[in-house]
């Protein structure tokens, strides 16, 4: 599996992603995209078809976490978008991420890559602590709900770079990090705590980076994607 940079294309409304994908058109590789609940919510799931018909992989970052008999409904309806990727919260127990693998299993076995989120990345260690009631280090936490994910059959996680080296020190070098929280290193922090650097994401062996406003916002987001496909495959 090789690395890729995963653009998240947090618009809110069908005409401002597809105005902003038109500017790839040109590109001989179609960028992988994250949609997430804003676009998903505020365009539906024919966004997924028309984004997918135009040859780019599509990572579906919608987050399920509920019982487990409704989280395998969702995913059993979500499975028939061709998405390449889908998430869900690691917190929701082992029995729930089950259950999710089962909906999301086609009929001929297949199913999207399906990975869970550990801890968001702009949560701290405090935050956690203080609003949560988790006492545990932050990094404990994250390995801990990494573990539970293989345990379930999952296929990685979604955590800070920073954690990267650690999920795959306990869970195995094929168990796939993705990683949000990537800032260039000129580039302002916005909202998120653990965030690190393309080129530092990828010393620290994250599998895929996902990147939003530093290319969505960027004056020259192309020049702005391929500064970070440089960056992190090399």
């Amino acid at each position: 599996m090789g690395k890729d940079v995963i653009i998240a294309c947090d618009f809110s409304s069908r005409e401002a992603v597809l105005e902003f994908l038109d500017k790839f058109s040109g590109e001989a590789r179609k960028p992988y995209v994250k949609i997430g609940m804003e676009l998903f919510y505020g365009a539906g799931p024919e966004i997924v078809r028309e984004i997918k018909r135009r040859g780019h992989q599509i990572f579906l970052d919608l987050k399920l976490c509920d019982i487990p008999n409704t989280v395998k409904k969702s995913m059993a309806v979500l499975r028939d978008l061709d998405v390449d990727m889908t998430n869900l919260h690691a917190f929701g127990t082992i029995e729930m991420m089950k259950a999710a693998i089962e909906g999301l299993t086609r009929p001929d076995g297949t199913r999207p890559l399906l990975i869970a989120v550990t801890q968001l990345t702009s949560t701290s260690e405090q935050r956690m602590r203080d609003e949560l009631l988790i006492d545990r280090p932050l990094a404990e936490v994250v390995t801990h709900y990494a573990k539970n994910a293989l345990a379930a059959g999952l296929d990685g996680v979604v955590c800070s770079p920073l954690e990267s080296p650690t999920v795959h020190a306990h869970c195995g070098a094929g168990f796939v990090t993705v990683t949000p929280g990537v800032r260039f290193a000129d580039g302002a922090v916005g909202d998120q705590v653990r965030v690190t650097t393309p080129a530092r994401a990828r010393e620290l062996g994250s599998d895929y980076i996902v990147v939003g406003r530093p290319i969505t916002a960027a004056e020259d987001p192309i020049g702005a994607y391929r500064r970070c496909c440089e960056e992190f495959i090399g």
